[in-house]
């Protein structure tokens, strides 16, 4: 992206922002995370004006929110048509869907990325567990991170789990990368 052009930011920005919360309400639904916390209250109440439309028309699939899904593909693809256009490229259609494939998985891992390092920052000054946003992380991390929990003992009163997990995401997200490069 050029950093010259404010637009391409604002776009850049404004579209990232709407696919993470996107992406957490999808999250959110798949660890069934409570829904009266004022957090899960302020995703659903952001993306329900575009996730309720479209889930009239698309059905769930298997317990996955498919609508959902589809409007985080949609929103990467709506962004990348907009930059790529500001920019002057041409874009294909199987060059777009993979790009958004990409986008979608590094998003989801990136989330989980950065909640587990919040979470692990917050641990050191004691939250209140009532807190909603801590609860939100918890929801969120706990299933990636207990079962590494029942295989890695604490040491020493230490839980090295997010580390481990945070290596496992971070090469699951190069591997995704390199993965789609091949295309």
């Amino acid at each position: 992206m050029n950093g010259d052009n404010p637009f391409l930011f604002l776009i850049d920005t404004l579209f990232d922002l709407y696919i993470i919360v996107l992406m957490l309400r999808f999250l959110l639904q798949q660890v069934r995370a409570d829904f009266y916390n004022p957090v899960s209250q302020f995703i659903v109440r952001a993306t329900s004006p575009v996730v309720i439309p479209v889930r009239r028309i698309v059905p769930a699939f298997g317990g996955i929110d498919t609508a959902t899904v589809l409007l985080i593909i949609a929103f990467i693809c709506i962004k990348a048509l907009l930059i790529s256009a500001l920019q002057g490229y041409g874009v294909t259609f199987a060059g777009l869907l993979l790009y958004s494939l990409r986008e979608f998985l590094t998003i989801g891992i990136n989330v989980f990325i950065f909640a587990i390092i919040i979470q692990a920052i917050l641990s050191w000054v004691n939250p209140d567990p009532y807190n909603p946003v801590y609860s939100i992380l918890h929801n969120i991390t706990a299933p990636v991170l207990r079962p590494v929990q029942r295989m890695l003992p604490p040491m020493g009163g230490l839980d090295l789990s997010p580390l481990v997990v945070l290596i496992g995401l971070m090469f699951l997200k190069r591997l995704v990368v390199y993965m789609f490069q091949m295309f």
